[in-house]
């Protein structure tokens, strides 16, 4: 069976760094961050002080009241990136033949929260009738295919932090295999409620101050939120059309740690890595940028680094490797959908977004971090990589659209 190529039409985008694509672009390319204070706790006594939140949000701008009765802040942030990547894809996706399949780490914990408090705080006996369907993980994806009228294949995937990059990686398989033309792919979420903050609070990874992946001063990540979204189609099916094509998406590899609950291997990474490349028959050679996961904790940057170094050997010196999070923060189950964004504009614009806030390179971390400033540079392949807690990973190659 001959697969057919897949390729990125369409991009959507909502994040700390802007409403959408082009704010995403711009603010990586001048290396802007886009983490500051935490707005909304400033009573609660939290040590986490700092977030990349999407600020200056309102829902009614983009929704009814009536629709928003049905949404929790996650869901709305994967209809505004949806309908971005639509409109710019100019794709009608409408019918069986297209797909959603979008991943969420913490599905709707606004809700959730509000929902406890009012039960454990003030003994409330009646909820609202809309709470479980606000707070089901797959409600975005649900509500994307409402939105659109599409009845083929829908689902969500919550792998952690990996868990956009895994929808990506399954959209992609439908649509090489023949099972669907279409599919929108990518992840959401909106983490920022005091149960969530209080339970990342006793992980004990949180920054600070900001995220400085891969540096000796390094002290943890910065949580994030918003959506990040792309129409991925068939080849042949957008070239008929006429439509933009952003990159191709070439390659997905996947892996279990089958280790530690938390603490991150050498060896799955690695092994994704590797996949991704078999899987897109290209040699560690064809790839000239790797966005990494780079959390900017002290285990992820290392054994992210000696991964890359095991699979790439000497051209590991040659390559380009950064982390976006330094810029839109950590947003867990929405963080693939975002850099599969950033690595599409990056192939695309031919701008090699850099690792914002960057001082000097940590103990073992010795690759090249595109530090501070992008940098121009026309890349043929690249990789998007997400290791999740669990021990989950989930790696992306894309190739430039010539």
């Amino acid at each position: 069976m001959a697969f057919r190529r897949v390729v990125v039409t369409g991009l959507g985008v909502i994040s700390a760094l802007g409403p959408d694509t082009a704010a995403f672009r711009q603010a990586l390319q001048a290396g802007r961050s886009g983490i500051g204070e935490l707005e909304g706790f400033s009573a609660e006594g939290l040590s986490v002080k700092v977030a990349a939140q999407v600020r200056d949000y309102d829902p009614a701008r983009h929704f009814d009241c009536k629709r928003l009765d049905l949404l929790d802040r996650f869901s709305q942030f994967a209809l505004v990136a949806a309908r971005e990547a639509v409109t710019h894809a100019g794709l009608e996706v409408a019918g069986d033949r297209a797909g959603v399949v979008l991943g969420t780490g913490m599905a709707g914990q606004t809700t959730e929260d509000e929902t406890y408090f009012g039960l454990y705080a003030h003994n409330q006996k009646r909820f609202s009738p809309f709470v479980i369907p606000r707070t089901m993980a797959n409600a975005a994806s649900s509500q994307v295919t409402m939105e659109f009228g599409i009845t083929g294949p829908g689902l969500t995937v919550s792998t952690a932090c990996a868990a956009a990059t895994h929808a990506a990686g399954l959209a992609f398989g439908m649509i090489r295999s023949g099972q669907v033309d279409a599919a929108l792919a990518g992840g959401s979420e909106a983490p920022f409620c005091l149960g969530s903050l209080r339970g990342w609070e006793g992980v004990r990874v949180m920054a600070p101050d900001t995220c400085r992946p891969f540096c000796f001063d390094r002290r943890g990540m910065v949580l994030g939120e918003g959506a990040g979204v792309v129409v991925l189609e068939a080849e042949e099916r957008a070239r008929a059309r006429g439509a933009p094509i952003y990159a191709e998406l070439a390659g997905f590899g996947m892996s279990s740690d089958a280790g530690h609950i938390t603490q991150p291997s050498e060896d799955g990474p690695a092994r994704a890595m590797q996949a991704a490349l078999r899987d897109a028959s290209l040699s560690p050679e064809a790839v000239g940028y790797i966005n990494a996961h780079g959390t900017g904790t002290n285990a992820n940057d290392l054994t992210e680094t000696r991964a890359i170094r095991r699979i790439f050997g000497d051209h590991a010196g040659r390559l380009a490797v950064s982390s976006t999070k330094s810029m839109h923060g950590h947003a867990l189950g929405a963080s693939g959908g975002l850099e599969l964004v950033a690595t599409v504009l990056a192939l695309h614009h031919g701008v090699l977004p850099p690792t914002a806030n960057f001082t000097r390179p940590g103990e073992g971390c010795d690759l090249d971090y595109v530090p501070n400033e992008a940098r121009r540079a026309q890349v043929d392949a690249a990789l998007s990589n997400s290791f999740a807690f669990g021990g989950l990973n989930a790696v992306l190659c894309l190739k430039r659209w010539a």
